[in-house]
């Protein structure tokens, strides 16, 4: 593992010149919170490597040499947001294989099911929830690690010319540009709506006021104990608490869960009292417009049967083409909405099957 300036000051300057470099990363995002980037896989001609960002070293230089290359990684969602919050990173350019293997209409894209089947090679992926964050690896950790980048270029040569072949590489292109703009485009989460978890739209002002201390208190314990919320309280559990607070006058310790505390009950509890008696009470949101005129559902009709029909005849998941979500922005206000395609996208809703 490289963990001083000086090996990695020797792998800079063969990045520099390296024709190509692959890609990924691991976090402690089940261990810890906020989660840290904790491990850098790279694969280039002839070497693996495992960087330690965790190792307090100057990655500037690092990120400047991989500024400019082309990265090969798979499944990079996850991965560039990752590097965006935490390096301040993102590549220029990007070949992702596991979007590549969805556009070819793989059913198994992922990257073990892709090796097996092009390489009939095959390996462990226990290791795929650990602690990133502990040193030193276990020698099986460091090899699930290695593993995560060794195949990713001839995995990439394989599925680049099958994309060529199907005259699908642009729409492969104009993914990866997506995928990073949208990294970059990643905005902190606003403190007025972030505690609306999934569940919230069941409850009135009150049940929402009680939700929104209650996720303010998880919040904070969370950060504290350096560990996901949901390690603290699970989402559903704050909803139902919330729920409960609304129905009746009071919540008692008896339904809190049992796993909590005596410190974190009692917690739990002043934040439920506090969103029981504050006068500030959030407005519940109601969707607008959110039943479709009999115009609109034609349109949505029409729009779901071409694009199942072009999914059939590219042998694809239909939703790469459009989501169900997008296909009924689609259907109320095409002109306000067809910017969220791609260019490819718009052309297999609009043009002949």
């Amino acid at each position: 593992m490289i963990d001083t300036e000086h090996a990695l000051a020797e792998l800079v300057s063969v990045l520099r010149q390296a024709p190509w470099v692959a890609m990924d990363t691991e976090a402690d995002s089940l261990h810890a919170y906020p989660e840290k980037l904790c491990l850098i896989q790279l694969a280039l001609p002839g070497q693996d490597e495992l960087i330690d960002p965790l190792a307090a070293l100057d990655l500037g230089p690092l990120w400047k040499a991989l500024a400019h290359q082309e990265l090969i990684m798979h499944g990079a969602d996850y991965d560039l947001r990752l590097l965006r919050r935490c390096a301040g990173f993102l590549p220029s350019r990007l070949f992702d294989t596991m979007l590549a293997a969805r556009l070819l209409g793989y059913k198994r894209f992922g990257l073990t099911d892709l090796v097996a089947h092009h390489f009939g090679v095959h390996w462990e992926k226990g290791p795929q929830k650990a602690n990133w964050a502990r040193r030193p690896l276990t020698p099986r950790m460091a090899a699930y690690a290695r593993n995560d980048v060794h195949y990713l270029k001839p995995l990439a040569d394989l599925l680049r010319s099958q994309l060529a072949e199907k005259h699908r590489l642009a729409w492969h292109q104009e993914c990866c540009a997506r995928l990073i703009q949208e990294a970059a485009d990643v905005r902190a989460p606003d403190p007025s709506t972030v505690w609306r978890v999934k569940g919230s739209h069941k409850l009135g002002p009150k049940g929402l006021a009680v939700l929104r201390e209650i996720w303010q208190w998880r919040e904070a314990e969370a950060v504290a104990a350096n560990k996901p919320p949901f390690f603290v309280l699970p989402t559903d559990t704050m909803v139902q608490l919330a729920q409960a607070a609304e129905q009746s006058n009071a919540v008692t310790e008896a339904q809190l869960p049992s796993h909590l505390s005596p410190r974190r009950r009692q917690g739990l509890l002043h934040a439920i009292e506090k969103g029981r008696t504050t006068p500030h009470l959030p407005e519940v949101l109601r969707t607008k417009g959110w039943r479709l005129t009999d115009a609109q559902r034609q349109r949505l009709h029409e729009l779901t049967q071409r694009r199942d029909r072009q999914a059939t005849r590219l042998g694809i998941d239909p939703t790469l083409i459009a989501s169900r979500a997008l296909l009924v922005l689609l259907a109320r206000d095409w002109d306000a909405h067809q910017g969220q395609l791609m260019s490819w996208q718009r052309a297999l809703l609009t043009g002949s099957d």
